[in-house]
């Protein structure tokens, strides 16, 4: 695993305009970066980073049915107490997801170590799926990058699968596409998210969160008043059950995507829990509720993070009894987990953390993210991959 400097190619950010990926650059800083990229080998993608993915993902499963028959449990995650039994239906029926993405610590040499998991409302898909393929693609027939150079990369072909499966289980009905206005990024996502779904044979339609209203029988519409019946929303479910239309919620006949069981996987309650249910797990890192955050090593380091804590908001790392590191934002009322602090790999001046990607219950590929700073957040650069040897 090694940074690897590369010529840009010419004229790419008109290409990306024209494509629609209008957020390569934002607040006048790089966000896709292409003066270099990281360089793995065939073994560590299979078995450091594919291979822990697809264990890491029946982990939070096993998780979910834990806390499903649990109140307590129920009661770590801060959701509501009226929109439980709402959750506990959606996963008794087991309703279809779509895709979800680990956040993992990764060198090259050691066991990857798990974050975090971003699995109701994942974002850097895109660059991920489609836009790093693209450069893989045209640096190779520059003969920048030898012919027989691979990338961790089927997400593309995965997520219109997904679609093409969950098309069969919703036969009858179109699908709305929502997200919050002014957030370049999200609907950016929106977008190629629903390009696949067009490319699955789903009817879309797009509709912005802030629009969707809701008739007299407690059912969600577009601005055309079109019942939704079908939707995915690239919006948490933490905010939706904190929304006006919240007491909606149970009785509306909308499918979702994703479903509600996974406002139990968008939430950092999952990682005590995992490590309480999977103790010493290889690719786990110890992490307690705040009544047992004792038992972490000061020495080691202890990071901090707010349960609903999204984009690495709100996020402190405390070694030796000193913040080495914190990020702004206004999460945390909602409580606090602690786990063990593991450094992310460094290269140059930038540090690393390696996204894997889940479609359906498969592992896709994955995106890697650098920052100077040890908190990785929105606005950290995304440098794209390569396998070779």
């Amino acid at each position: 695993m090694i940074k690897v400097p590369i010529n840009e190619r010419p004229n790419w950010r008109t290409q990306a305009q024209e494509i629609g990926f209008k957020f390569h650059t934002m607040h006048g800083q790089p966000y896709w970066d292409e003066r270099a990229y990281y360089q793995f080998s065939l073994k560590q993608i299979e078995q450091g980073i594919e291979a822990p993915t697809v264990e890491l993902h029946q982990m939070l499963l096993h998780v979910v049915d834990k806390v499903c028959n649990d109140d307590a449990l129920m009661q770590r995650f801060a959701i509501p107490e009226p929109f439980w039994h709402m959750i506990r239906r959606s996963w008794l029926r087991r309703d279809p997801h779509l895709y979800g993405r680990f956040d993992l610590c990764y060198d090259g040499r050691h066991n990857a170590k798990l974050l975090e998991a971003n699995y109701d409302t994942p974002t850097s898909l895109f660059e991920s799926a489609y836009w790093q393929w693209i450069w893989l693609e045209q640096q190779v027939s520059a003969g920048l990058l030898p012919k027989h150079t691979d990338q961790f990369n089927s997400i593309q072909e995965q997520l219109i699968a997904r679609f093409r499966h969950l098309h069969k289980l919703n036969r009858s009905k179109g699908l709305h596409f929502s997200c919050c206005k002014d957030t370049v990024e999200d609907k950016g996502t929106i977008d190629y998210l629903k390009s696949c779904a067009i490319e699955a044979g789903i009817r879309s339609k797009f509709v912005y969160i802030e629009d969707i209203g809701i008739d007299t029988h407690r059912q969600f519409t577009d601005l055309d008043d079109t019942s939704i019946s079908w939707c995915f929303k690239l919006y948490p479910w933490e905010f939706m059950f904190e929304d006006e239309y919240a007491y909606a919620l149970a009785d509306s006949k909308t499918t979702w995507l994703e479903p509600s069981w996974k406002a139990l996987l968008s939430n950092k309650a999952i990682l005590p829990l995992l490590w309480q249910h999977f103790p010493n797990h290889p690719n786990l890192l110890p992490a307690y509720f705040s009544d047992q955050k004792h038992q972490l090593s000061t020495r080691q380091g202890i990071v901090k993070k707010p349960i609903f804590s999204r984009e690495g908001a709100n996020i402190e790392i405390r070694q030796n009894n000193q913040v080495i590191a914190q990020s702004s934002g206004s999460y945390g009322e909602e409580g606090f987990v602690y786990q063990a602090y593991s450094p992310l790999p460094k290269f140059e001046d930038e540090y690393l953390v390696v996204g894997s990607w889940v479609v359906g219950d498969e592992p896709s590929g994955m995106g890697l993210r650098a920052d100077k700073s040890l908190i990785t957040q929105d606005l950290s650069r995304f440098i794209p991959h390569i396998i070779l040897g």
